[in-house]
């Protein structure tokens, strides 16, 4: 795509540049924001303003043309995220730097109309992310990002072999001092380590350390060189000196073609904890045998559940509303898609509107559509409900009964303050995981509780799956992007929180991947501390043949500290984990998997069963009452009844002897083509259980 560069000047934004290059991108303009004439730097959390007396050169080098304009915002909005949740309050903050951005953007983009994405050089600031991407979004531009949580040290070292010669023009850092401006990238590298080392600084400066100037580059026609510059000090202390380079005079030396190519290391699509599980989904495909396959059911479109439409339920700060989808009447009204998705969202908001809550309280998702090619259709008018930090969400088609065409569930979360609920919505292309280009956030954390996106096998710097296909590639990609969805969220807390799994959906679309799925995971920690279910369906997003769903815990609890007079403190603890099964001599089976705070009453649970109609599953109830009252408490928040939909009508009588009284939790029937545990397949149905 064609896309205009946001340049500072300073090492990060040429060198992204390299990397939109390399990704196939053209670059076609540039663009930069600085002080008022005759301020040379300006106290901004955004902007890198210092250098901006060199950014024609730069621009010049690069022989494109140079937009400017002058920050006349300020940062008034100083939190985690930036705009409002509401979608009709989708615009800006007035008066915010970030407006300028705005402002700057959408003059380039009237002026070069086939612009369609922005690079930016931002490695760690989830401050400039989400501003550079709320802007972006408004415009319908795709940030290009490909510095994006990269390691600092592998990063300064690509520069530096690249060819990307900059020099230090500002240095706030300790350990730096005035005798360090000027200085080349390549002879700083050593005490730039060295610093990290001793105090925690950052190597490419992402603390405010330093601030760079770049004077070559492989896409420069022509190398910059400074003929006068001045040091100005603006603060000399003990503790960690802050000066600049003025810049006052610079000239440009041509450069000949052959130091214009460039080699440029890309980071390895799968990473050192990926490949095994890559290896052994590759390793189990290459010595199966057919015959060992287990047998799919094929839908049946016989509705057997009917469960309350939107029924919802509160416990503390959750609420949960199951089974939302549109009004079926006699005989059957045709409606166009767009107007089933917005009756379902009308109905989603009355079930909140009974707690005062709307759906930009909403933390999770899950959305089951009849046929994959409505997704398009579908997300466009998802997308018309929610402003910045939507929640998470998974999307799956499965055999809904006729004319239902969409289903949904989703949990929402009370907050205190706009801080309890955090989002990471990352929208720009890069190495680290797929963008969320679309209406969903990577992870929501709220109450100690994490949930993440449903992730497929998708190639984040392209945002496509791998060709050839490959469901070992996919498998190990979209764990992998769990991963690292997860490590930035714990990176971010600043709270130390380890994150515990405490249920884990294994998503499928052709039930022959499933043996090798699971043997895959079998060394995971995930296959023995947490609830976890394989479901075969009709298709999956993009026509993956794999995604993964999950449901994590900080482990950061309150508990009652003896020693201080009773009071509250947040420890780290594990959740418990318990498993319990029971078979019987007519092949009917009752097994159970919990997950559970001891301090509170987080949880997840799977009921699963088999032959439900079979009267000795009563004894087994009886034992999982015994062994497990947890799962009997008025804490059960939600409930996803996976089921074979030939095979479930006996599921409200369990289910009643299960709750011992007709209410039992808000459920939300989705019908499966194989369900299957760690160990067992071919489940009849299995409930699902949230508690809080």
């Amino acid at each position: 795509m064609k896309y205009v560069a946001l340049l500072s000047g300073g090492k990060d934004s040429c060198f992204n540049l390299l990397h939109c290059d390399k990704n196939g991108h053209e670059l076609v303009a540039a663009a930069s924001l600085g002080p008022e004439p005759g301020k040379e730097e300006l106290d901004s959390y955004l902007y890198q303003t210092v250098g901006q007396d060199a950014i024609e050169f730069v621009a010049r080098a690069l022989e494109v043309p140079l937009y400017r304009r002058v920050i006349t915002g300020h940062a008034m909005e100083l939190g985690s995220e930036y705009g409002s949740r509401d979608a009709k309050g989708g615009g800006g903050i007035a008066g915010d730097e970030t407006e300028d951005l705005f402002a700057l953007l959408s003059d380039v983009k009237s002026r070069h109309p086939d612009i369609q994405g922005v690079s930016v050089g931002a490695i760690l600031s989830n401050y400039q992310r989400v501003r550079v991407e709320h802007v972006c979004r408004r415009l319908g531009l795709t940030p290009l990002c490909y510095l994006w949580n990269r390691d600092q040290g592998e990063l300064l070292t690509e520069m530096i072999d690249a060819g990307l010669e900059a020099v230090l023009i500002k240095v706030a850092g300790i350990g730096l001092t005035t005798e360090h401006l000027g200085k080349p990238l390549a002879e700083m590298q050593p005490t730039l380590r060295k610093l990290n080392q001793l105090y925690g600084a950052h190597i490419c400066g992402e603390g405010g350390e330093y601030e760079s100037l770049t004077l070559n580059c492989p896409l420069f026609k022509y190398r910059i060189v400074l003929s006068e510059v001045e040091t100005v000090i603006h603060s000399d202390n003990d503790f960690a000196t802050v000066a600049f380079l003025r810049i006052k005079n610079a000239i440009l030396e041509a450069k000949p073609s052959s130091e214009i190519s460039f080699d440029l290391r890309i980071p390895p699509l799968l990473d050192d904890h990926s490949m095994p599980l890559r290896d052994a989904v590759a390793a189990s495909q290459a010595g199966s045998t057919s015959s060992q396959i287990p047998r799919i059911v094929g839908p049946d479109h016989t509705e057997v559940l009917s469960t309350k439409v939107a029924d919802n339920k509160k416990l503390d700060s959750w609420i949960s509303v199951s089974n939302v989808e549109r009004s079926v009447q006699t005989p059957i009204e045709e409606i166009s898609i767009e107007d089933e998705v917005t009756e379902c969202f009308h109905l989603l908001q009355a079930s909140l509107s009974e707690h005062r809550l709307n759906i930009s309280n909403c933390v999770n998702i899950n959305i089951y559509i009849s046929d994959i090619e409505l997704f398009a259709r579908i997300n466009a008018v998802y997308s018309t409900f929610f402003g910045s930090s939507p929640p998470a969400r998974a999307c799956v088609a499965v055999d809904l009964p006729p004319p239902i065409r969409v289903r949904l569930d989703c949990v929402a979360f009370v907050e205190c303050t706009r801080a309890d609920r955090q989002a990471l919505h990352v929208q720009g292309l890069s190495y680290w995981a797929p963008a969320n280009i679309g209406p969903y956030s990577q992870a929501i954390t709220a109450g100690e509780r994490i949930f993440i996106s449903g992730q497929i096998g998708l190639i984040p710097s392209r945002l496509v799956l791998p060709s050839p296909r490959s469901l070992a590639v996919e498998t190990a990609l979209a764990s992998q992007h769990v991963l690292r969805v997860t490590e930035v969220l714990r990176n971010n807390s600043g709270l130390g929180w380890v994150g515990h799994t405490q249920l884990a959906l294994y998503w499928l679309a052709n039930v022959n991947d499933l043996p090798h799925v699971k043997t895959a995971y079998r060394s995971s920690e995930e296959f023995h501390t947490a609830p976890a279910l394989y479901l075969v369906v009709k298709a999956l997003p993009k026509d993956a043949l794999f995604e993964k769903q999950v449901l994590l815990h900080t482990g950061r609890c309150e508990v009652t500290d003896e020693e201080e007079d009773g009071t509250l403190v947040v420890q780290h603890r594990q959740p418990a984990f318990q498993h319990n099964r029971r078979t019987y001599s007519d092949g009917a089976a009752l097994d159970w998997v919990t997950s559970r705070f001891d301090t509170n009453d987080a949880g997840c649970a799977i009921i699963c069963v088999k032959k439900g109609a079979s009267p000795l599953l009563f004894e087994g109830i009886r034992d999982m009452k015994v062994l497990s009252p947890s799962l009997f408490s008025e804490r059960n928040l939600s409930v996803r009844l996976f089921y074979i939909p030939s095979r479930a009508a006996s599921f409200f009588s369990l289910a009643k002897q299960i709750f011992e009284d007709d209410e039992y939790p808000p459920t939300t029937p989705i019908p499966c083509r194989f369900i299957s545990t760690n160990d067992v397949d071919d489940w009849d149905y299995v409930m699902c259980i949230i508690q809080s």
